[in-house]
């Protein structure tokens, strides 16, 4: 029975101890051990950890397991600044505040990734907090807690970043640099701030890649990026878009001097010379420049403005930039045009060759002609040869315009009853062509043209590819017969390396070594010795390109070139009137042009408005230079009248009238003009569209003539009109003009 007993008395004690363990027993506010032991065993299981601050920002708790895996002792951590210790990292796609502003606000903190300043190991962690206060509701400091996430973290950075940069180059990809631009321009926008966005395209790129290969192209593609970075440094930023297209975005930059020389850097570095896998390759680069807010307010507007800037810089030959203007909206519909009608124009007979004389620098004999192909266009007129072969190069029309045109310079050279040399332009595409040495015997034999005769002329841009290849192709043509030359020499591409086997009759001095040549302190005169001297050592012949002044052909002849061509001498000439020129047997050529080289001043010809106190004035503009112009239309302006130029586009040159006879002034600008990239001028600032907004118009890109919008604004006192306009070009269009009123402009124009 004992032991029955026992047995049951066990038994009991058992279910009261179930009993017991059923019992619940929540763990209340009061109950502080077991709260402690709860928090212990959280922190212990690496689950998380805790932080505390005091009022000035000082950490005065931080879990000892914390501690523990960044390598630091506690000893070391209290104390030290929360800011010290937790280093943001907060993408700058995302809109969270930084720690110092939380911080400084008392604001709450919630899942904020933090790279940590101190310890052995590198780890981010993301950290919760809120900010605590007393019973007199002072500030107390932080309360939070923050867990480990550098395993995730690290992947979730590098799968950001491969979804904002682009792997080939380390730059900014598309998708980055959009809402890059997006952000920038909205947040500028609030501030009244300005930001320049260049787009860049790669000049004959797709022929390194066609030449040497994709993984050429890409490795170029790497080494453009590189250049471009040393360019810009910590400007802006720079993004690759895809392809060979690039941009750049510069915020706080609309000074378009600063632009353009900044653009010129860029197609400089870009231009010069890569060494990929032991070849040699040389590309440029074209430049759309844009500058929010004046160009564009959205980042699409703006895109969009820089794009067909761009446009216009390829259009313009390439190897330049643009600044965007209201007229380029126009240029789109033109290429479109353009790329139509080529398409039909030499099967309608609308394409000519015509002839320009080069001659011998001495005798000024007429020794060789030089063809260049001209479009006359049933509607619109001519249509020159920058805007139609790059076209033609990029729809793939160029092998058949050079084939044409080698077949009827040929044919029209032995129609001529001198026996002269004709040089004929060959683009590198064409060259480069297997079939061209072939194409060229082809003519020669279907044409009659003597070999000795026809000399090939082309640039430096051919030897990016396949030296051997390029080099063979040289020695064939010499075996037929042909001459060849090295057009262009010297514009930024050059190397003596193109010389020690090309087999060269003819180096070409490009025309922008002989421009400004004999200005005082200017170096190109010494370049034109050098480069004559070397043609000389190599018995080749030197042709100085581009002279139409008197100065210009003195000093080109003392610098010792053989041959010289350019307006000084002629224009190009049709056939017709090269045969009627020829039948006389009069092959010396009178140099005919002005007696100096005038570089700062452009004749033009063109309405522009002109304001003076309250008013506008129409006026006609004359002539332009970088320092002042010459207008005329209005009666007896004393000197020394402050007027403003209103030269369109939001472009107001602030003057003082220098000169004044009759109808015509001379004006004297305040600041000087830049180059616009082309062969035209530009003022560095425009009217802000701020301003205009301030005015109480909408912000908006700027208008064709913004100044109407802030006439109100900028009109005082009404005052009577100064000065009385009047139509000079009636009275010539009447055959009118008196002998004062010429003797006027001539006093006028100095």
């Amino acid at each position: 029975m004992a032991g029955f007993f026992a047995r049951g008395a066990r038994a009991k004690v058992k279910q009261q101890d179930e009993e017991a363990a059923l019992e619940l027993r929540p763990i209340t506010h009061a109950d502080t051990m077991r709260r402690i032991e709860l928090l212990d065993s959280f922190e212990n299981a690496g689950l998380g950890w805790f932080w505390a601050t005091d009022r000035h920002g000082r950490l005065i708790y931080l879990s000892e397991n914390a501690a523990k895996t960044i390598g630091c002792d506690l000893d070391e951590i209290i104390g030290t600044q929360l800011t010290k210790f937790f280093i943001p990292e907060v993408d700058d796609q995302k809109s969270e505040r930084p720690l110092n502003f939380l911080l400084g606000a008392r604001n709450s903190i919630s899942q904020l990734p933090v790279r940590l300043a101190l310890g052995k190991n590198q780890a981010w962690w993301e950290i919760a907090g809120k900010p605590q206060f007393d019973k007199a509701q002072e500030f107390a400091g932080y309360r939070g807690s923050a867990k480990d996430i550098s395993g995730t973290f690290q992947s979730q950075r590098d799968a950001d970043r491969l979804a904002q940069f682009d792997s080939l180059t380390g730059l900014s990809n598309r998708h980055r640099m959009n809402k890059r631009l997006a952000a920038t321009l909205q947040a500028f926008r609030n501030s009244k701030r300005s930001c320049a966005l260049l787009m860049l395209d790669l000049d004959r790129f797709k022929q390194v890649n066609d030449t040497l290969g994709h993984p050429a192209g890409d490795e170029l593609l790497r080494q453009v990026a590189g250049r471009i970075e040393r360019v810009i440094g910590e400007t802006g930023e720079i993004g690759r878009l895809g392809g060979d297209e690039f941009q750049i975005m510069i915020p706080d930059m609309d000074d378009r001097g600063e632009l353009g020389e900044l653009s010129k850097r860029l197609i400089q570095m870009v231009s010069q010379p890569y060494q990929i896998s032991g070849s040699r390759a040389v590309i440029g680069t074209s430049i759309g420049v844009a500058v929010a807010p004046y160009d564009g307010i959205e980042s699409e507007e703006l895109v969009k403005s820089a794009d067909l800037a761009l446009y216009a810089a390829k259009g313009g030959g390439r190897g330049q930039y643009r600044f965007y203007h209201i007229d380029f909206q126009d240029g789109v519909k033109h290429r479109r045009q353009i790329e139509e009608d080529l398409r039909d124009a030499i099967e309608n007979g609308e394409l000519k060759m015509y002839y320009q004389p080069i001659v011998d620098a001495k005798t000024h004999k007429l020794q060789c002609l030089e063809a260049l192909m001209r479009w006359e266009h049933p509607e619109r007129g001519f249509i020159p040869p920058s805007q139609f072969i790059p076209v033609a190069e990029d729809i793939g029309m160029i092998k058949e315009l050079g084939e044409w045109a080698l077949t009827q310079t040929c044919l029209q050279a032995k129609q001529w009853p001198v026996e002269l040399r004709v040089a004929v332009n060959v683009s590198a595409i064409q060259f480069t062509r297997d079939d061209f040495p072939d194409l060229v015997k082809s003519v020669l034999m279907e044409t009659g043209l003597e070999p000795h005769r026809l000399e090939l002329e082309i640039t430096e841009s051919v030897f990016l590819g396949d030296s051997e290849r390029t080099q063979s192709t040289f020695e064939v043509l010499k075996r037929i017969g042909v001459r060849l030359a090295l057009d262009d020499f010297g514009t930024g591409y050059s190397s003596l390396s193109y010389l020690q086997k090309a087999p060269f009759d003819k180096i070409k001095i490009d025309q922008s070594f002989v421009r400004g040549a004999t200005e005082k302190g200017n170096n190109n005169p010494a370049i034109m010795s050098a480069i004559v001297s070397l043609a000389e050592s190599l018995h080749m012949e030197t042709v100085a390109e581009g002279v139409e002044t008197k100065d210009e052909l003195s000093l080109v002849k003392e610098r010792g070139a053989s041959h010289v061509q350019g307006y000084i001498f002629s224009k190009a000439l049709s056939q017709d009137e090269l045969l009627e020129r020829l039948e006389t047997k009069d092959l010396v050529y009178e140099p005919r042009g002005p007696d100096k080289y005038r570089a700062d001043r452009k004749s033009v010809y063109r309405k522009i408005s002109l304001i003076h106190e309250d008013h506008r004035y129409n006026v006609t503009l004359r002539n332009l230079s970088k320092t002042g112009a010459m207008i005329e239309g209005l009666l007896e302006v004393p000197l020394g009248t402050p007027v403003v130029l209103n030269l369109g586009g939001g472009q107001l040159a602030v003057a003082k009238v220098r000169r004044s006879s009759g109808y015509m002034q001379g004006v004297e600008f305040e600041s000087a003009l830049i180059s616009d990239g082309a062969d035209g001028l530009c003022t560095r600032h425009r009217v802000s569209p701020y301003q205009i907004e301030a005015a109480g118009r909408p912000l908006s890109s700027l208008p064709q003539d913004p100044y109407e919008m802030l006439k109100a604004e900028l009109s005082g006192t009404y005052k009577p009109k100064a000065f009385m306009e009047i139509d000079p070009g009636a009275s010539r269009r009447k055959n009118e003009k008196p002998a004062s009123a010429r003797a006027d402009i001539s006093a006028a124009l100095g």
